[in-house]
């Protein structure tokens, strides 16, 4: 059942949505908000983009334009009436491709990658979910982490910027692939649910073939006595209750 929302706090920006394919998350907002966006930033390009909630975001922030690429073809299509919905056509193109071997076919670089992939490692004793989409969207069933930040390098531009949103656990092997494919780690950012908790996700920049020089910022926390937080507020663009 196909259903239009807000996104978020932005007047006049919807996007459609499926309850039963997989909903857009805290996840794709707070990467939307995190990657780096400047003057040299012409192209961009978001992988396992989903129904678009990235790029849209994104056009708030820059009038560069976006490429995103989902691999599944109903939630490609919530993106393109999303895109349409919003008059978005020109700044925004959506691709119903596999991400894997994309930069191939594409033959350009680009400025700026981002992407919000599948967390969690597939296996046979895995606890999937019983919604296929909702499984390819939160397992590696169809793209690995390292197909992810591969295409990323082979997409970026020399000096371009990789921006991702993923979970504590694997920082270690994400760290490994991005030093693997020339692309120098330059910010860190921890997300918790709340102060007392530990971090759920982390947010992760690397530049391509950048210098060595990590930054760890703040950590964001979600919820402070059970509201959001001002800085979660913010990058929502809703305002204190």
């Amino acid at each position: 059942m196909e259903v239009i929302n807000d996104l978020l706090g932005y007047d006049g920006l919807k996007i459609y949505q499926n309850p039963e394919m997989f909903s857009f998350s805290i996840d794709s907002m707070i990467l939307g908000y995190f990657a780096t966006i400047n003057k040299k930033t012409n192209k961009i390009i978001d992988l396992c983009t989903g129904n678009a909630p990235i790029p849209l975001y994104l056009t708030l922030r820059t009038k560069a334009h976006i490429t995103g690429v989902e691999i599944q073809k109903k939630v490609y299509e919530l993106g393109c009436k999303s895109v349409k919905i919003n008059n978005k056509e020109e700044s925004i193109t959506l691709l119903n491709e596999d991400l894997k071997g994309i930069s191939e076919r594409l033959k350009e670089t680009f400025d700026l990658v981002t992407c919000n992939p599948p967390f969690f490692k597939y296996e046979e004793s895995s606890n999937i979910n019983k919604s296929e989409y909702k499984t390819i969207a939160r397992h590696e069933v169809m793209v690995k982490l390292e197909d992810c930040i591969l295409e990323a390098s082979k997409l970026l531009s020399t000096g371009g910027y990789f921006a991702m949103v993923h979970r504590p656990d694997r920082l270690a092997e994400i760290f490994e692939l991005m030093k693997k494919y020339k692309i120098e780690p330059k910010r860190l950012q921890f997300i918790y649910p709340k102060l007392d908790s530990e971090p759920n996700h982390i947010l992760i920049e690397g530049i391509k073939d950048g210098r060595p020089g990590l930054k760890v910022l703040k950590p964001l926390i979600v919820y402070e006595n059970g509201k959001w937080t001002k800085d979660i507020l913010e990058i929502y663009n809703l305002k204190e209750e």
